[in-house]
């Protein structure tokens, strides 16, 4: 049991993967937004992963507050396309 533990202490599970694959993809995109209005709806996208990941993680408030990001992104990408 104790060496189960100790493995999953150091081993990278698929949900941590996944939270690391949201979080990284949100910095890029976030990055790249003044590149083009596709970014900020790739950002939007990412926000909603990470919102995912809070959820699956059990930190609940993490996944509120991506999920309102991700709403933000999306009309922040409406009212860029509409320029």
């Amino acid at each position: 049991m104790a060496q189960a533990l100790r493995k999953q202490e150091h081993g990278l599970d698929g949900i941590t993967a996944f939270g690391i694959f949201a979080v990284s993809a949100m910095l890029l995109f976030y990055a790249l937004e003044d590149h083009g209005p596709g970014f900020i709806l790739a950002f939007a996208a990412a926000c909603g992963l990470a919102s995912a990941y809070g959820f699956l993680q059990g930190a609940w408030p993490f996944g509120v507050v991506e999920a309102i990001w991700s709403i933000i992104a999306v009309a922040r990408w409406r009212k860029r396309i509409s320029k």
